[in-house]
């Protein structure tokens, strides 16, 4: 099992600024928060691969997401700081896969950083380096996304935030 080979054909190094709404709280408040993620999209035959691969990194999840499509991820930020950041500096990603995964691992290291602060108790400089790579992350991905929808959102928050 070549889990790189398989990451540069359909892995995904994945970093949003999101917008959450609570609809079970009272005036359904919205928040805005950074999430990260590494995805493995791939057809049902591909599932004993799949729980080889979560079984080797011993984390993440498997989901089936339409009738013929799996997905496994890494959410939690423990995890892709200990776990997928070291796997993928050791046996490593070429070409755009490689680009992508580095400016995603240098995310995942400023969201560490800052795990359990509210975005306010942030300072300037990490965040918008987030916003920064964010940015650098699209000319990596196969899918161009429609915008970075929410982040002028965080461009804003960011104005607000103290300096280091």
């Amino acid at each position: 099992m070549n889990i790189t080979k398989l990451v540069n054909e359909t892995g995904c190094f994945d970093l949003q600024f999101r917008r959450d709404v609570r609809h079970k709280r009272t005036g359904t408040p919205i928040y805005y928060c950074w999430k990260a993620q590494f995805v493995i999209v791939g057809s049902l035959d591909k599932e004993d691969l799949l729980r080889q691969i979560q079984n080797t990194l011993g984390c993440g999840r498997i989901h089936y997401i339409t009738g013929t499509q799996l997905r496994y991820s890494v959410q939690d930020i423990n995890s892709l700081y200990n776990v997928i950041v070291p796997f993928f500096r050791k046996y490593q990603l070429s070409g755009n896969k490689k680009h992508d995964f580095e400016l995603w691992a240098e995310a995942i290291k400023i969201l560490f950083q800052n795990k359990g602060k509210s975005i306010s108790q942030w300072s300037k400089e990490p965040f918008q380096r987030l916003i920064d790579i964010q940015k650098a992350m699209q000319k990596y991905k196969a899918k161009k996304l429609p915008g970075l929808k929410w982040i002028s959102i965080a461009e804003s928050i960011v104005a607000t935030l103290n300096e280091a």
